[in-house]
């Protein structure tokens, strides 16, 4: 179809004889926001895990845009347009917010994320222009100069998410992005990824905090056990007594 951007064909995921993904198939149309909701332990993350290459599914594929990414390193998943933000942020702490958003996109230019700096010094001037850019975006500008390790979880994770936005990825892998928030950053959060997806890009996000899947989602989709036990609009997915039998546990927010 055309308007479908990343198509999970019949994943399967087991370790150590334990199938953690059993028989997964999962379609993500091009601009929307699809939530992937579940228990702990339901394979969401793996799942995630399999579609930037950090694991290799048992079978099945992963289709992005009509190439096939299975088999493919996580560098070379990023080169086509993937980028993912983790449960656990994933930034240098040493270097400044500037340094740390202005690094994937430096790194990109030199190819296969091999960094180069006789090729990016070329570029280096307007890359620091979009990275002060991207900051401004996710509230973090008046701190661009500030080392990255000092800032609070909620400004560490608006901060990985810059890293990713300036890769301009079209589509953007969300795992738990609004985890460890008080609840005045979740809503700060809710309104950036909003306001990016006016923009048309892609996103998958993963949540446990249904206020922030109900605010974003176009989609829903329940993971369980390692299956898809429903998938459809919010609201629907939201009365499905299955669902609310397996997570929801028959609560509504």
């Amino acid at each position: 179809m055309e308007n479908l951007v990343l198509h999970l064909d019949n994943i399967q995921k087991n370790f150590a004889g334990l199938r953690a993904l059993a028989d997964v198939n999962l379609h993500i149309e091009k601009g929307k926001t699809h939530a992937i909701i579940g228990p702990n332990g339901a394979g969401k993350s793996t799942l995630l895990n399999v579609c930037v290459g950090r694991l290799a599914p048992d079978s099945g594929k992963v289709i992005f845009d009509g190439d096939e990414l299975t088999g493919l390193k996580p560098h070379e998943i990023t080169q086509k347009g993937v980028a993912r933000v983790f449960q656990t942020p994933e930034i240098f702490q040493e270097l400044t917010l500037l340094e740390n958003t202005m690094l994937p996109a430096l790194s990109k230019r030199d190819g296969a994320f091999s960094f180069n700096p006789f090729r990016t010094m070329r570029s280096q001037t307007d890359i620091n222009d979009e990275a002060q850019d991207i900051l401004e975006d996710v509230g973090l500008a008046e701190q661009m100069k500030q080392i990255a390790g000092s800032l609070s979880r909620g400004d560490k994770r608006r901060l990985e998410l810059a890293m990713c936005l300036i890769l301009r990825p079209r589509l953007l892998l969300l795992d738990e992005p609004t985890a460890g928030m008080s609840r005045h950053d979740t809503n700060q959060t809710i309104e950036l990824l909003n306001k990016i997806k006016k923009g048309g890009m892609t996103k998958i996000i993963i949540e446990h905090d249904m206020h922030v899947v109900f605010s974003l989602a176009d989609k829903v989709s329940v993971l369980a056990r390692g299956k898809i036990i429903a998938s459809g609009l919010p609201e629907d997915v939201r009365g499905d007594p299955v669902v609310k039998e397996a997570y929801l546990g028959g609560a509504q927010e």
